[in-house]
C-alpha cells in the first residue's frame, strides 16, 4: 500500500505541479484509476449530530459499489480533520491511508469486474464552520429566536467529503440514497427525498431524548446536493397539480415565520408551472419538492431547497438585483436548479456554466412568463451589471476548480444571444426543453450540451461558444456610418476570436436589418433613414460596441 500511494502521489505531483494546482486539487479532481474503477450505487448514511458541542458523533456510512474493472485499491474522500474509526468489509476492518483529503482503501482480495460490494466507514469529528455560506461551505451553527440550535450544511464547490465519506466527484451519483439522522430533541433533521420512518427516545450520547430520522431519496443525486437542516421546525403541506401528477409540496419553518411563509411561498405553484412549461415536468415527481428555512441565504439541495431569503422580495430585499421586480430571487433561483444541476449534472465543475448559465437563464424565462416579454429583455439588460470578463467561464479540468462567476449571468446573457441569434423561438424553446428531458438524470460534459445544441439547430456554432465560454472578453463590433447618395452604408468588423461570424440585428428606426460582420471590415446598405434612429440590437446580443472613424 506505501509502495503504490508513492507512486500515486508522484504522478499527482507531477501533473498538477504543471498546472500550477496541489497534490490535494488533483485527488479531489482527477478520475484516476482507484476512481474509476467503481461506481457506487447507493449509500446509507446515518449520523448523529452534537449541537452542543458542534460536532458529528458515532457516524457512518455503508457504500454500495459496482466494481467496473479489477481491483485491490479504492479512494474515498473525507476530510482530514474528520476521524475514521474504522473501515470494515465482511465484518474484518480494512486497511486504509490518508493524503490530504483521500482515503485510499486495500482491500483483502481482488475485486472481480461486475462484483458488488459494499462496506462501512465509522467516523467522527469537528466538521468545517461556514464562515461565509453557501459560498464559503461547511455546517452553519445558529440560534432561532427561541434560542433553539438551528443548523445548516453547505457544500457546493468544498465538497460533500467535508461531513460525510463518499467518492466525492460529480461524475458519480448514486441511483438512489438513505439518509438518517439523530438530533437532540425538540429538534428536528430536515434531508432530500421522503421521510420513511421517525422515532424518538433516549440518546446517551447526546444525554437527551433525541429524534432519529430516516429520509429516502429515490432519485440519483450529486454529493453536494445531500443536505441536513436541523430546527425547531414548524411543517405544512400542499400540492401542485401538473397534468394528472400531484407534486407535494412540503415547507419547513421556524415557528415564529408560519404566517410569513405561508403567504410568501404562494409563488411556488406559478413558479413551477412556468418551469414546466419551458423545461418539461418536475424531474423528482416521488420525492416532492421542499423549501426548508435555513440560517443562510439558499442552495439548491435536490427536492429539499435551502432557503434563508428573509421571506423577502429580490435578493435578500435588493430588488435592483432583479431589476426592480417584486418576486424572491433564492425560490426561482435555486428551485430553477432543479432542472439544472440537479437532474442534470456535469461530469466536472470546470463545466459548471450548464448549472449556473442555463439555471440563471431561467429567471430570465420566469420573469418572460409571469411579467412578459418586455420586463424579460428589462431583466436580461440588468443580469450586464453583473458580469466581470475577469476570466474564462469554463475552468480547468480535473483539480475541482471552477471557472469565472460570469457562468451566472453572462452564461445567461449568453442563451439569451443564441436565442436571438437563432431568431425562431420555436426551435429555440424546443432546443431547451429537448435538453432538460434528453439529458435527464445524466452526468454531461459541456461538448455534450454544446454538440447536442449543434445538431439541433444545424449551425457550426464553434466560434460562438468558444468567445463566450472560453475566453474573457465579449465580442466587440467596430462600425462606422458613411452616407452614400441619399442611403447610409454600415462598416462593421467584429475584434473577437478567429472566424468569429455571427450575425447581428441594427436598427434604422422602422425596423431591424440583419447584418453578417467577419474578422475583415464589411459593409452593409442600410437604406434611406434618419440617422440618429441607429441602433445596433445589444439587448438581444450580449456584445460590446465601438464606434470607430
Amino acid at each position: 500500500m506505501r509502495f503504490f500511494l508513492f507512486l500515486y502521489l508522484s504522478h499527482i505531483t507531477f501533473h498538477t505541479f504543471s498546472q500550477e494546482f496541489s497534490i490535494s486539487d488533483s485527488l479531489r479532481g482527477n478520475l484516476t484509476d482507484v476512481r474509476t474503477c467503481y461506481d457506487v450505487y447507493y449509500y446509507d448514511l446515518a449520523l448523529t449530530i452534537d449541537d452542543k458541542n458542534k460536532k458529528i458523533i458515532n457516524s457512518r456510512n455503508d457504500i454500495y459499489l459496482t466494481s467496473i474493472q479489477d481491483f485491490e485499491t479504492i479512494q474515498i474522500d473525507l476530510f482530514d480533520n474528520l476521524k475514521i474509526n474504522s473501515i470494515i468489509f465482511d465484518e474484518k476492518k480494512l486497511n486504509y491511508e490518508r493524503s490530504f483529503n483521500a482515503v485510499f482503501i486495500d482491500f483483502p482480495r481482488k475485486i472481480k469486474k461486475g462484483e458488488k460490494l459494499s462496506f462501512r466507514i465509522n467516523y467522527e469529528g469537528y466538521p468545517r464552520h461556514a464562515v461565509n455560506p453557501p459560498w464559503d461551505g461547511g455546517f452553519s451553527w445558529e440560534l432561532d429566536k427561541n434560542k433553539n440550535a438551528w443548523i445548516g450544511v453547505s457544500c457546493q464547490g468544498l465538497g460533500a467529503s467535508s461531513w460525510w465519506p463518499c467518492k466525492d466527484h460529480q461524475s458519480d451519483e448514486p441511483d438512489s440514497m438513505l439518509i438518517t439522522s439523530t438530533v437532540r430533541s425538540p429538534l428536528k433533521a430536515i434531508s432530500n427525498g421522503n421521510l420513511i420512518s421517525e422515532s424518538t427516545k433516549y440518546n446517551k450520547e447526546l444525554e437527551s431524548e433525541a429524534n432519529t430520522r430516516s429520509w429516502f431519496v429515490s432519485y440519483p443525486i450529486n454529493n453536494y446536493n445531500v443536505t441536513l437542516c436541523i430546527a425547531d421546525y414548524f411543517h405544512f403541506t400542499d400540492y401542485y397539480i401538473s397534468g394528472k401528477d400531484t407534486l407535494n409540496l412540503d415547507y419547513y419553518v421556524l415557528s415564529y415565520n408560519k404566517q410569513k411563509a405561508l403567504k410568501h411561498f404562494q409563488q411556488v405553484k406559478p413558479m413551477l408551472n412556468c418551469f414546466e412549461h419551458y423545461f418539461g415536468p418536475y424531474p423528482f415527481q416521488n420525492d416532492g419538492f421542499s423549501l426548508i428555512e435555513t440560517p443562510y441565504l439558499g442552495m439548491e439541495h435536490q427536492s429539499a431547497i435551502a432557503y434563508g431569503n428573509n421571506y423577502l422580495p429580490g435578493y435578500n430585499g435588493n430588488k435592483n438585483f432583479i431589476a426592480g421586480l417584486d418576486f424572491d430571487y433564492i425560490i426561482i433561483h435555486e428551485a430553477g436548479h432543479e432542472w439544472w444541476g440537479n437532474s442534470i449534472t456535469t461530469n466536472d465543475i470546470a463545466d459548471m456554466w450548464i448549472h449556473e448559465g442555463f439555471c440563471t437563464y431561467s429567471e430570465v424565462l420566469y420573469v418572460e412568463c409571469i411579467y412578459g416579454y418586455q420586463k424579460m429583455i428589462e431583466y436580461i439588460q440588468n443580469q450586464k451589471r453583473f458580469v466581470r470578463n475577469d476570466k474564462p467561464i469554463v475552468g480547468p479540468y480535473g483539480v475541482n476548480k471552477k471557472g469565472s462567476s460570469d457562468m451566472y449571468q453572462k452564461g445567461s446573457l449568453m442563451l439569451h444571444t443564441l436565442r436571438n441569434l437563432l431568431d425562431n423561438d420555436e426551435l429555440w424553446f424546443s432546443l431547451i426543453k429537448g435538453i432538460s428531458n434528453d439529458f435527464k438524470y445524466k452526468i454531461v460534459d459541456g461538448v455534450e450540451i454544446i454538440n447536442y445544441i449543434t445538431n439541433k439547430c444545424n449551425l457550426n456554432l464553434d466560434s460562438f461558444f468558444d468567445q463566450y465560454l472560453h475566453t474573457s472578453k465579449i465580442p466587440v463590433l467596430e462600425y462606422k456610418i458613411q452616407k452614400e447618395g441619399r442611403e447610409y452604408v454600415l462598416l462593421c468588423r467584429w475584434d473577437a476570436i478567429n472566424n468569429f461570424d455571427m450575425k447581428l440585428l441594427v436598427n434604422n428606426g422602422k425596423e431591424d436589418i440583419w447584418i453578417f460582420p467577419e474578422s475583415e471590415w464589411k459593409e452593409f446598405t442600410l437604406g434611406n433613414f434618419d440617422i440618429k434612429n441607429f441602433s445596433i440590437r445589444d439587448d438581444l446580443f450580449y456584445i460590446d460596441t465601438k464606434k470607430v472613424n
